[in-house]
């Protein structure tokens, strides 16, 4: 059976290296993504999906959040 639940990317539960990445994220941070996302992914994406992609396209994020890599967004932090 498949059950499809649409939410708010920033309401995702996301695991592992994932987890990491989206707790460095502001509201307007996931509002960007998920536009993106959306637009690329018409059809939606599995919790899978999602979670990968936030686990292993850290750069790609940055990118899309106007830094040159994920480690720019680091520095920023500081």
């Amino acid at each position: 059976m498949r059950i499809i639940n649409e939410i708010a990317l920033k309401d995702f539960k996301f695991w592992s290296g994932a987890k990491e990445t989206a707790e460095e994220l502001s509201e307007q941070h996931f509002n960007s993504v998920e536009t993106l996302l959306e637009e690329l992914y018409p059809f939606g994406m599995t919790e899978t999906e999602v979670n990968d992609f936030f686990w292993h396209e850290r750069d790609k994020i940055a990118q899309w959040l106007w830094m040159k890599n994920w480690e720019d967004h680091e520095q920023e932090k500081k």
